[in-house]
Order: structure tokens, then sequence, then C-alpha cells
């Protein structure tokens, strides 16, 4: 037999068992078979140069045409049995979505910071307060200018606010919306504005960004009472019902009189534990501080005087408090910085 015929058995034999391969590793057998380095027609491409002369050019282009058509019908062949096998596990491998998760995952929750403001706006909303918000981004005209703050506050100072602009800043408290809301109704106004601000602090305590809840009551006839009052029922809606609070004279800007706001601690009694040991929470006073508020200023209600808030008309009251440090006192967390540190191990025991 003719070198030429034999290779044309081989390219007929090879064709026919690509043909036949049901999976990849049959096939990579008739590559191995056909085309390997012990296989006969590549041994007979090697023995070209054996040949006499004349043979030579024939047998070596029948060698390479049948070495080239088996590697394409290979791999073309490859190709159609890696598509096919991938949709056989695919079909194998299908999970059904619509049966429940096994484990079940875990149920999400609210973070603590938000817990704390929505069960804050509930207590207000309950009396009688409708919640409000404004813009992160403000002017120095409602951040400061229109809520009476002298042109040398401290607050001012590029050093603890966050300026975009000379006129332009992120907001260091809620309070710009007693202005905002004024402006767009007439009194009475009874509002709570919860809310990011922004200060250039950072430690066990402060942190550049927090939450706060601003309130602001205008009406005829308020009174330091009625904040009292007003103060009174929140804390003991958030920190329980024997809670007691008092004030104590202090300064704002925006509020004259001005007072700080304590809460009877819940930790002890008289500033000392059910084991007779000095309270670690308040230490030793037998009072929290929660916020600071105080009777609106007159130069804040002159502001928008045009639109009903004449104080020699009405009055008002107005408050404000941190979120995070009510949370603090109300679960007993000792730094500021653990409510953003995404540690579940932390956030996990506020269910």
């Amino acid at each position: 037999m003719s070198a030429e015929t034999r290779i044309t058995e081989l390219r007929t034999e090879g064709e026919a068992a690509v043909a036949a391969a049901q999976n990849t590793a049959a096939l990579e057998e008739v590559r191995v078979q056909f085309l390997g380095r012990r296989a006969e027609l590549p041994n007979l491409l090697r023995g070209v140069a054996e040949l006499p002369p004349e043979r030579r050019g024939a047998v070596g282009k029948a060698a390479n045409e049948a070495r080239r058509a088996l590697e394409a019908l290979i791999e073309a062949r490859a190709g159609q049995l890696a598509i096919s096998e991938r949709n056989a596990r695919l079909e194998q491998d299908r999970v059904d979505i619509t049966l429940p998760a096994d484990p079940l995952p875990a149920a999400g929750r609210l973070h603590l910071i938000t817990q704390t403001r929505r069960e804050i706006e509930d207590v207000f909303i309950g009396l009688g307060f409708n919640v409000a918000e404004g813009p992160e981004v403000e002017t120095v005209h409602y951040n400061f200018d229109a809520l009476n703050h002298d042109p040398l506050h401290p607050a001012r100072a590029w050093t603890d606010t966050f300026y975009l602009t000379p006129d332009v800043l992120l907001r260091t408290h809620t309070s710009p919306m007693q202005i905002r809301a004024m402006e767009r109704q007439p009194p009475p106004l009874y509002i709570i504005v919860p809310g990011r601000v922004y200060r250039r602090d950072s430690d066990v305590t402060h942190t550049p960004q927090f939450h706060q809840i601003e309130g602001l009551a205008v009406d005829e006839g308020i009174t330091l009472a009625d904040l009292k009052g007003t103060l009174l029922a929140f804390a003991r809606a958030i920190f329980g019902s024997e809670r007691e609070v008092r004030l104590r004279p202090h300064f704002f800007p925006f509020t004259e009189p001005s007072v700080e706001v304590d809460v009877s601690c819940f930790n002890c009694s008289g500033g000392l534990t059910a084991s007779a040991e000095r309270c670690g929470i308040c230490k030793g006073t037998g009072w929290l501080e929660i916020l600071g508020s105080g009777m609106v200023d007159p130069n804040v209600l002159l502001q928008v005087a045009g639109g009903g808030y004449d104080p020699e008309v009405v009055q008002g009251f107005a408050f404000g408090m941190g979120i995070e440090r009510i949370a603090m006192l109300k679960h007993g967390v000792s730094d500021l910085r653990l409510f953003y540190d995404n540690d579940l191990r932390f956030l996990e025991q506020f269910p």
C-alpha cells in the first residue's frame, strides 16, 4: 500500500472517530490516536525525508492536508461538545429559586441610630409636632446670621465648620430650619427637624458627621413651663416613666433665656447604684445631660416678623439634641464611633 493511500485511510478513519466522539474525554483520545507523537500520521510525515525525491512532495502534501483537516475537525467538535456538556451541567445544577433558603437568612434590622431617631420622632408626633427636613448644604445666612450668631462666634471659624465657599457650608445643626419653616408658615408652628449635621470634631464622643433633632414651637402664650413639660414627657417616653428633668441656665445665641436639660439617671438613685457604688454613667451626680434648649430669642423671630412672627404677639421655645447622645445614654454605649464601625457584633445587640 502506498503512503498516499494510507494517509487517505487515516484521514477517513480520523474523521469518523471525531464524529463518533460523544464527550471531550473521548475526543482527546481521538486526538492522541491520530495526531499524538506516536500516532501513524505524524510518523508518516516525519518519514517523508526518507522517501525518494520524486515522491516527497506528494506524500508531504497529503500528510499535511490530512493533519490540518483532522486538527480543524477536532477543534470544531471540541467547541460543540463543550457547549453541550455545559448545558447538561446547567440543567443538572438548576436551582429552584422558589424554594426557601437553607438555612434561612437572618432577618435585617434597622441601625440603632435609625431606631432611636424614629422612636424620638414618634414621641414628638404624639405631642402634636410635625416632622420637617431641610438641606444639609446651607448658607451662612440660615446657619448663623438669621439665628442671632455673633459675627465672631467660634462656630463660624473655618477650623470648626466645613465651608464649601465663604457663604456656603455643611450645616452645623438642624436649626436653620427654624427660619425656613417660619418663612413658609405663619404661627402656630410645632415642628421637629431630624437630620445629619457636620462639625470638625472626632473623638469618643464626637464624629465629623452626626445626627441631630431640632424642635421648635411658636404660638401665643408659650412659656418656659411649656418647654419643661414637653421635655419631661419626652424623657419619660424614652428613658422610663420615673424620670424627672431639671433645667440649668446656659447660653445659646438663638434662645433667651437658654437652659441645659438633664434627666434623672436611670442607672442609680441619687448617684449610687443598687450595690451602693458610685454610678459610672452619671458619675455620681444623679443627672444626665441630654440636650440644650430655651425660649426663642426675639431677634430670631424678627427675622420673619413679616410672616406673623411678631415677638410682641407670639413666643416660642426651641431645643436640640444629638440622636447618638440619646442612643448612647439609653443603651450604655461608651464610644460614639461604634455606631459607624459596622461591626455586626455590636449592631446585632439591638434587634
